[in-house]
């Protein structure tokens, strides 16, 4: 890496760390210098800017675009004005120097033509305050004077380039500019610089707004929507989490995320909440995360939940027709086909937001974005009143066509991907094998186990929060399920796949069976699987988008073996279960199957707790063959690994079995004796 290009990557990860300075995956940054050029031996001015879809925070040198500078600048020769700005963006792969490095993004023009060796791109709270201030013009003149200069509002774009240039060339005192509507630019001679006066801008506006701005800018408290207490708050949460996340996947199926901070309280408890969120979010990449609006409950928290939930489905409907009306509004011949009418930020007074996305990352990522545009409406309000820009400017962002084709090059989704599982016993064994598997195919993954530091291991395993997260859980426990259950929904928004993994085996013959023995077995086996099936069920009819339960059943269940009577009849409990629940269930869209393994040996924490110890002796040989025992009595003489059992979970669950319910899938490499029949 040149040494330009390093120092670029270190001063967009400091200026990235910050949320202050920046939201995710927004702004960028660049930097101008000389390197060699291979074919001609010479130094060439080059540029090296952030590219398109990068975070500063992560940014590494392959997501930088590297431009000819030259040629960028000779751009502005053939630009035949803003009608074309889209084909302006095609032009810059015929500037890219070498291969590789990322495509160049839409502000690539605002880099190159500015006429300074380093330049910084932001969307800073404070100075998107500025940019949406009714008087953002005399305000930044106020604050600043001749050191920031404003910009009105222009689509980002060439011709957006070209108006910061110019102000750049006639204004050499100036160190940055505000973008009305939009965020901070800022430039500098050397890197150090650069950085310096972009802090100093964003330091400045946020000294400005606390020292100027008028108190309580969002209006004082509504009566009876103060924040619930947080275990009520948290419960109410759950409860709503997966209507909302039902409504919310109308149209696609989404993941959620729920976010209770003050930020958000406060502002859902003040009076001024709903005319605000009317207004919509500003910053462009505010509102291609959250939509133009959230949805907003216009019910206090101390509404009974029916009423509540009541009157959120009616405002989803609205929602929609709203949106489609927008859609209606400005759409023309060639705007991209409408994306879905769902609300992606619903917000609930006294208890909080949910937002949702395809992924857990997206819906996280647009409540960040959100409660950035809580932060610039509250500093704009300080300043004067929240004025973001038209709608049918923000129509002309959402349904670019440069977003749209951004969007086409997103991989193909994998075929769990938007699925909530949940696995309990996840912490070992074939549980962390089903747990891997799901979430390698896309799923988010609740690991569920009796021994909480497991579960959180796996969890870790599989890329945390925004992949999977570890919840002790104890399956013999209404309650604990109950809040299992309830835990999936804060994480994630509610649950589609139920894993009943959860399990234990004594081996000991009839007369030596206690009743202790037999009560724990079907405690955790039959009781267990019935309760995580029944809490996860009332969840999916809820949202009311269909479900699968798998249990993991055994060979055991329609195999008679020796010394064996407490968990071989709790595997049969739950292999009938399947079928009782298969048929119950159907009518919801919820498919129930089973899986019957056998002699799953290696990993297995059933087996390292004294089963295998136990199966050996009774089978007469070392506990360290027990495994190619199992797999030498087996037709297909294979041994049976945890992966296998997996396998079958995404077979039931991924949709090429779309229509089957009520099955049982031998997994046990060729048992004769426990075929099905």
């Amino acid at each position: 890496m040149s040494s330009t290009a390093s120092d670029l990557v270190a001063r967009s990860n400091r200026l990235g760390a910050d949320p202050r300075n920046t939201n995710f995956a927004g702004g960028n940054t660049s930097a101008k210098g000389t390197d060699l050029d291979p074919v001609t031996g010479k130094d060439v001015e080059l540029l090296w800017v952030k590219g398109s879809g990068g975070d500063l925070g992560t940014l590494t040198e392959a997501g930088l675009a590297v431009l000819r500078l030259d040629r960028v600048r000779a751009l502005v020769d053939v630009y035949p004005g803003v009608e074309h700005e889209d084909e302006m963006v095609a032009a810059f792969d015929y500037c890219l120097h070498g291969r590789g490095g990322a495509a160049p993004s839409i502000d690539t023009a605002m880099h190159g033509l500015v006429d300074a060796a380093h330049v910084d791109h932001l969307h800073p709270d404070a100075g998107i305050a500025f940019a949406t201030a009714a008087d953002g013009p005399a305000r930044t003149a106020e604050c600043f004077g001749d050191r920031v200069r404003w910009v009105p509002w222009r689509r980002p774009g060439f011709q957006l380039g070209l108006d910061i240039a110019e102000i750049r060339r006639d204004h050499p005192e100036a160190i940055g500019v505000i973008l009305g509507g939009h965020g901070i630019t800022a430039w500098g001679e050397t890197s150090e610089e650069c950085e310096a006066h972009a802090l100093e801008i964003i330091d400045t506006a946020q000294r400005f707004i606390d020292f100027h701005g008028r108190p309580e800018p969002f209006g004082p408290v509504l009566p009876d929507h103060e924040p619930l207490p947080e275990a009520q708050r948290r419960e109410r949460a759950a409860q709503l989490a997966p209507v909302l996340r039902g409504l919310a996947s109308t149209d696609r199926p989404q993941v959620g995320h729920f976010n209770d901070s003050d930020v958000v309280l406060d502002f859902l408890s003040r009076q001024e909440h709903p005319r605000l969120a009317a207004l919509g979010t500003s910053c462009p990449d505010h509102f291609l995360r959250t939509k133009v609006a959230p949805m907003v409950l216009d019910l206090p928290p101390s509404a009974p939940l029916d009423d509540a939930i009541a009157r959120l489905r009616e405002l989803h409907a609205a929602y929609r027709n709203d949106y489609a009306a927008y859609y209606a509004r400005h759409a023309d011949a060639d705007s991209p086909a409408m994306r879905g009418a769902d609300p992606a930020v619903i917000l609930v007074p006294g208890v909080g937001m949910f937002t949702f996305g395809a992924t857990k990352q997206t819906a996280r990522v647009a409540g960040q974005f959100y409660v950035n545009a809580i932060n610039v409406m509250r500093g704009a309000e300080a300043l004067s009143s929240y004025a973001p820009i038209d709608e049918s400017e923000k129509f002309r962002i959402e349904y670019w066509a440069l977003e749209e084709a951004k969007l086409a090059r997103l991989p193909k989704p994998k075929p769990l991907a938007s699925r909530i599982a949940l696995v309990t016993g996840g912490g070992s064994g074939i549980g962390r094998a089903i747990a891997h598997r799901l979430a390698a195919e896309g799923a988010c993954v609740v690991v569920a186990d009796r021994d909480g530091e497991s579960a959180r291991r796996v969890a870790a395993e599989l890329g945390g929060a925004d992949v999977a997260v570890g919840v002790v859980a104890d399956v013999t426990d209404a309650g604990a399920v109950s809040q299992l259950v309830q835990a999936a929904a804060l994480a994630f928004g509610g649950v589609d796949l139920v894993v009943n993994n959860a399990g234990l085996s004594i081996s000991k013959p009839l007369l030596d069976t206690t009743e202790a023995d037999w009560d724990l077995q079907h405690d955790v086996m039959s009781k267990g699987s019935f309760l995580v099936a029944q809490q996860g069920a009332r969840v999916m009819i809820t949202q009311g988008m269909g479900g699968d339960i798998v249990y993991i059943s055994s060979k055991n269940s329609v195999f008679a073996g020796p010394n064996n009577v407490a968990y071989s009849a709790a595997k049969a409990a739950q292999a009938h279960q399947v079928r009782l629940l298969a048929a119950e269930l159907g009518e919801h869209g919820i498919k129930v199957n089973g899986i019957n393994p056998d002699g799953v040996v290696r990993g297995s924490g059933i087996f390292a707790g004294g089963w295998g110890a136990k199966r050996a002796a009774v089978y007469g040989v070392p506990e360290s063959e027990l495994g190619a025992y199992y797999a030498q009595r087996t037709l297909l003489k294979r041994e049976v690994l945890p992966e296998h059992v997996a396998n079958a979970v995404v077979v039931l669950t991924a949709g090429e079995l779309s229509h089957t319910t009520g099955l049982h899938i031998p997994v046990d490499a060729g048992v004769a004796a426990a075929f099905l029949r």
